[in-house]
């Protein structure tokens, strides 16, 4: 037996499975909800009160997963809701910005086969018992673990499922040792081409307004990349630019976020944008001159010097971000495997479910997902 109780704002789901779930329209009021949990960089307090408070065009809900018993969080689900051709759509808070998605979880949450099926079952039934009357949960880009604990969502889809993925570096204890393993890559060379140019430097923004210049100059250098590529270009708009400016202003102090920059006295050669999480680096974004800086690889370069800035002071792991461009293979990255999942909570959402599957599907034959992407119009990935 399932009973309901549903507020204004607030819904709760409980069930003779021990699983309550409750519905939050407010991320400031499920900020605290597990502040110890484990979780990525991207449902940081500073990433996620960020997107929040930069996205308005969508409703938060956050679902806070309970043990009805006892009352203890299992786990919290940064989500948000809206409305896409007529169809009432419940997803991560993401929007793009993200490289992952995942729940928050407990500590000391117990998350075997048993109790993970629970967890999902709980939250579509709380998701379908909802006034709303959503039509299709969609969850992408979730990794299959978070904080070496099993993520419960991704037993939803098939793991690999997404079309992206992270890429990974894993470095040892000697850098000197990883900039061999990648001698290919002609660094040493790149930083003696540069360093001709008087003033030539390397550096790590050490508070927000420097920081923030360096974010002004990397969306300019960004929108001259995608217009010469003829590639839409968002990131500089008004809701990304106050997004990753309130994610540098509240978390460069404390290291979540990193700004960095190759600069010389004719100016600012090219910047990288990253965020940190425990040992893990997350390259996000990364912006170069142009051409004419092209013999030293500005933005190879502002990547390697960040890593070997980092790696001095304790990082071992270096996400290069989603995507599969060529550098990363070069740079030693590994494919770290992403789970889609797609969830029909009414009968309206049945054909947008059943399209993410056969698409999630074709994704285990690559030569026939690119045909298909071909044939639609989209670029291969």
């Amino acid at each position: 037996m399932t009973f309901l109780s549903v507020e204004q704002y607030d819904g709760q789901v409980s069930s003779t499975s021990g699983i309550a779930v409750d519905f939050l329209r407010d991320w400031q009021h499920a900020a605290s909800r597990l502040n110890a949990g484990y979780r990525t960089a991207f449902q940081h307090v500073d990433w996620l009160g960020a997107w929040y408070e930069a996205f308005h065009d969508v409703a938060p809900l956050i679902a806070v997963i309970s043990d009805f018993a006892t009352g203890r969080d299992i786990a919290v689900v940064p989500m948000i809701s809206h409305v896409r051709r007529g169809i009432r759509i419940v997803e991560f808070a993401d929007l793009g910005v993200s490289d992952n998605n995942a729940p928050i979880l407990a500590l000391d949450a117990a998350l075997d086969a048993g109790a993970t099926d629970a967890i999902t079952r709980a939250l579509i039934g709380a998701l379908r018992a909802l006034p709303d009357r959503f039509d299709l949960l969609r969850l992408k880009k979730m990794p299959a673990e978070v904080g070496g604990k099993p993520n419960p969502l991704v037993s939803l889809g098939r793991i690999g499922s997404s079309s992206l993925n992270g890429n990974l570096v894993l470095m040892g204890d000697d850098y000197d040792d990883y900039q061999a393993s990648i001698k290919r890559l002609q660094m040493r060379r790149c930083w003696r081409v540069l360093s001709r140019h008087p003033g030539a430097r390397f550096e790590v923004a050490a508070d927000v307004a420097r920081a923030h210049e360096l974010l002004d100059v990397m969306d300019v250098q960004q929108q001259a990349r995608m217009q010469k590529l003829g590639s839409p270009f968002v990131l500089n708009d008004e809701t990304h630019a106050r997004f990753y400016r309130e994610v540098v202003r509240q978390g460069l102090a404390k290291g979540y976020a990193v700004v960095s920059a190759l600069v010389c006295d004719a100016g600012v050669v090219a910047t990288a944008l990253g965020v940190t999480h425990g040992a893990t680096y997350f390259l996000l974004r990364i912006s170069h001159a142009g051409d004419a800086w092209s013999s030293c690889s500005p933005g190879l370069l502002v990547t390697e010097r960040t890593m070997a800035a980092l790696h001095a002071q304790g990082v071992r792991r270096f996400d290069l971000s989603i995507g599969n461009q060529a550098y990363k293979r070069r740079f030693g990255a590994e494919r770290v495997p992403l789970t889609d999942a797609s969830v029909a909570l009414s009968w309206r959402g049945l054909p947008y479910a059943w399209r993410d599957h056969a698409a999630q599907g074709l994704r285990r034959y690559p030569r026939l997902a690119s045909l298909a992407a071909r044939a639609m119009g989209k670029p291969a990935r």
